[in-house]
């Protein structure tokens, strides 16, 4: 298999982490590199706070840490990329973070992004985000769907909610491509994506489409 593209859901929610090793399925080949999606066993069941983010940092460098001799990158599984420039720091591999690969993806699809987050408390921490990377005058808007991580699994309330947040997004803010603002939604995207009639990024496919690349041309240039 050689390296590994580890990606960490730093909540402690199996089916979210279910949910995103479905959406990389795709990106899976015979010839690697190999992608394992975990879950932190310390993290809380869903991460919708500056607290959450902050609290998480400290475990997921520590199994990073175990898991370095095997790794090829690490995607850090959450929109709000807690701890990625720890982690960068610590790790000699390359490490994304999915908000930042998605925002990144979304601006080579469009010229306007609208974000579809989870609640109302996370887009102050996107928009610290999105200004530190520089990107809001590229930005069209940020709005909640008004779920919870865990609320996510209910799929006909969580898609109507999603269409109903992606459909403001293009008619009342110039969005022409959106972003999912939570890993937990992965599973929507290409139902959103028709009934909105925009492109649609899911960043953790982004952040995995990013790692498994550099993967790859780190083994096709090593001597």
């Amino acid at each position: 298999m050689g390296p590994i593209v580890y990606v960490i859901n730093p909540n402690a929610s199996q089916a979210v982490t279910a949910a995103i090793d479905s959406a990389v399925a795709p990106l899976r080949g015979a010839d690697g590199p190999g992608i394992v999606c975990l879950s932190l066993a310390e993290g809380p069941p869903g991460i919708q706070s500056q607290r959450d983010v902050d609290g998480v940092v400290m475990p997921m460098l520590r199994k990073a840490a175990e898991l370095e001799r095997d790794a090829g990158a690490f995607v850090i599984a959450c929109f709000s990329d807690p701890g990625l420039h720890a982690l960068r720091e610590q790790s000699r591999h390359r490490v994304f973070g999915i908000a930042e690969c998605g925002v990144l993806a979304a601006l080579t699809l469009g010229q306007r992004f609208g974000v579809m987050a989870i609640l109302p408390t996370s887009i102050p921490r996107h928009l610290r985000m999105f200004g530190a990377m520089g990107v809001l005058d590229r930005f069209a808007a940020d709005l909640p769907i008004g779920l919870g991580v865990a609320d996510l699994s209910d799929e006909d309330r969580t898609l109507n909610r999603m269409i109903e947040v992606g459909r403001a997004l293009r008619a009342t803010h110039g969005a022409d491509v959106l972003v999912m603002g939570c890993a937990g939604m992965a599973r929507y995207r290409a139902a959103v994506e028709q009934a909105v009639g925009l492109p649609v990024v899911e960043p953790t496919q982004a952040a995995v489409v990013m790692a498994v690349g550099h993967v790859r041309l780190s083994q096709a240039t090593a001597p």
